[in-house]
């Protein structure tokens, strides 16, 4: 299996601050269970510390077919002839502990209709994190704007707080902060910014249903937030996403704007379509499956919280492993990927990509994480558009092509390495296979490179 290569659906759909000792390099000690080091590894043709299966995802649960074929057969499928859409979104806006949940077509065009809501577009940037799924850069793209990327911190994997304020400029209209694999960012700075610099805050939360930070459920702290339901995430329906606010007039924009512009609530006029508007509705038999996945939400939350907090515990020590640190603010990750650090110094220089393979092959999955996505084609594609063309300075877009140098990210980009959420929806004697794995590797790590 080429992990390395796999997108972050494909690793988790097939997948059904430690200490580092002030030693030199070539006199690191064997750690934990030494007679790992006279067992072969997997890879070389050894047992693998594990051969059970581990969960698949997502789980279809039988007692959701009543109602999704009730639906079907009625031909109500559409929100405007039925009540499905709207009863989820008051429920997963009481479950969030927010005013207002509006029900989109998935996580990307939540985030699309959260910027035209706050009328963020032509000629505008917005600050965000460059280590997030490739739809939090396009869609800032495709509104004709600047996504503006401030590092990240490797050691959190989130957006670096410390560095948002000097890519502030006055074009600068939002931060987009991202709470990627289910991991709270550093709230407290980032709206303390904002209010300063006077922007909005979207709050990408597409991989962090039911994450806290300081109490708060992530995507409600900001101005408004963003959610995905698609096939591989924590409360799926195949595709899907929701967008979520306390302004009632924002949300009232947002509800006729994702309705072709029809009126809705404080959105009045006297023709028809009052405002522009789209069609981003969900359908009623997806949200059928969403109430009945909602379910198990919270439940499944908790065990991956636990189930995380217990394998950090045990792989924090293992020299060159190092778990994600966790901002203080952060009441609870939901960890739609669990990423350490791999640094390969203490692994006999081994690549990561020969780490992950033997990791693999001793039953416990894993994936390299995202990549420098700012120098994908993708970024040049849009500069040299026409849009942006007309509506930023040639000086600008010189500028930003030269400020897409991230020393952080990168060093992340060569050091993750992902597990899977449902891999963290067993017991703690998985996680003790896991730990297991890793250490056995580090153990025969004089057999890597």
């Amino acid at each position: 299996m080429n992990t390395r290569r796999m997108t972050r659906r494909q690793f988790v759909s097939q997948a059904s601050t430690g200490t580092l000792a002030a030693l030199t390099l070539g006199s690191l000690p064997a750690y934990g269970n030494l007679t790992n080091k006279a067992t072969k590894l997997a890879i070389q043709g050894g047992t693998p510390v594990r051969t059970k299966a581990w969960p698949s995802w997502p789980i279809w649960d039988r007692a959701a077919e009543e109602r999704v074929l009730a639906i079907l057969r009625s031909g109500n499928w559409y929100r405007g002839q039925g009540q499905t859409v709207t009863e989820f979104e008051g429920k997963y806006a009481q479950l969030l502990g927010v005013k207002r949940c509006t029900c989109t077509v998935n996580g990307t065009n939540a985030l699309l209709t959260a910027l035209h809501a706050l009328d963020v577009g032509v000629g505008d940037e917005v600050i965000v994190s460059p280590y997030t799924f490739i739809a939090t850069y396009n869609v800032v793209l495709n509104s004709t704007a600047l996504p503006v990327f401030a590092d990240t911190d490797p050691e959190t994997f989130q957006i670096n707080p410390d560095k948002i304020e000097e890519r502030i400029t006055e074009r600068t209209r939002a931060i987009l902060p991202v709470h990627i694999l289910g991991i709270p960012a550093d709230m407290d700075r980032i709206m303390a910014i904002a209010k300063k610099h006077n922007l909005v805050v979207i709050e990408d939360a597409c991989q962090a249903w039911l994450a806290q930070y300081r109490g708060k459920c992530c995507g409600t702290i900001g101005d408004l937030g963003c959610f995905s339901f698609q096939n591989s995430k924590h409360l799926p329906c195949g595709e899907g996403g929701a967008v979520v606010g306390n302004d009632e007039a924002l949300m009232d924009r947002i509800h006729s704007f994702h309705n072709c512009g029809r009126p809705y609530g404080s959105v009045k006029g006297a023709t028809g379509y009052p405002i522009m508007g789209t069609n981003r509705r969900m359908t009623e038999y997806q949200a059928a499956i969403l109430l009945n996945q909602m379910q198990r939400l919270e439940a499944d939350t908790q065990r991956r919280w636990a189930n995380g907090q217990y394998l950090t515990s045990q792989i924090k020590d293992i020299p060159g492993i190092i778990p994600c640190k966790l901002y203080e603010g952060t009441t609870r990750a939901v960890y739609h990927l669990y990423p350490f650090r791999y640094k390969k110094e203490y692994f006999n220089n081994a690549p990561r990509a020969k780490f992950m393979a033997a990791l693999s092959a001793e039953g416990v999955p894993c994936s390299g994480g995202y990549g420098p996505q700012y120098r994908d084609e993708l970024i040049e594609d849009a500069l040299t558009s026409k849009n942006f063309t007309r509506s930023f300075p040639r000086e600008r877009l010189d500028q930003y092509r030269k400020e897409l140098n991230y020393p952080g990210n990168d060093q992340l980009c060569q050091e993750a390495v992902w597990l899977s959420q449902n891999m963290l929806l067993t017991e703690k004697s998985d996680m003790d296979d896991i730990a297991n794995a890793i250490r056995k590797i580090y153990d025969n790590r004089d057999k890597l490179a």
